[in-house]
């Protein structure tokens, strides 16, 4: 019984994550000269949704999250580069911050290392798809993008310390 409530919850919280995902994607766009992308404060929930809900719950969430922004806002070219690319940070920051669980004893170091790893994917997984699409002026968005993965290692770095507050969270912050 017990674990189907936990199915149930992890569940729940997966598509509270993906529209919160969305939501913030789509709430605030700081355009990126000269890409056509824009900086937003999502990818600190991809960040968070790996973290909190786990490789699975989290890397969809993520994805889905992220890529229904992308359809919504006109970007339909980059769905399934966003989807496989949030998904992917996601699953990664899981592992990274889990694996720093008995290691680094702070909350925030473990949130600086986790959104560095974030950042890194952000910037390495789009550059490599748009070069299919633009060749080598693909590399051109890599430092609007490296500047995207940083707001979202700041703003989840900042929250993981109020999440934890939450009881469902609590034991895997």
């Amino acid at each position: 019984m017990e674990k189907s409530i936990t199915k149930t919850k992890s569940m729940v919280f997966a598509a509270l994550f993906a529209a919160l995902a969305c939501v913030a994607t789509m709430s605030l766009h700081i355009p990126t000269p000269g890409t056509g992308g824009y900086i937003h404060p999502g990818d600190a929930i991809v960040v968070l949704s790996g973290i909190l809900l786990g490789p699975i719950y989290g890397g969809l969430a993520a994805g889905l999250g992220s890529a229904l922004a992308d359809l919504l806002a006109g970007y339909m070219v980059y769905v399934p580069i966003t989807f496989f690319v949030k998904a992917v940070i996601a699953v990664v920051c899981y592992f990274v911050y889990h694996k720093l669980l008995g290691k680094v004893n702070h909350i925030i170091v473990k949130g600086i290392i986790t959104g560095c790893f974030s950042t890194v994917i952000v910037a390495a997984g789009y550059c490599f798809f748009e070069y299919f699409m633009y060749g080598s002026g693909a590399f051109a968005s890599v430092p609007a993008n490296l500047i995207q993965g940083l707001s979202g290692l700041i703003i989840s770095t900042i929250l993981l310390p109020l999440l934890k507050q939450v009881p469902d969270f609590k034991s895997v912050i």
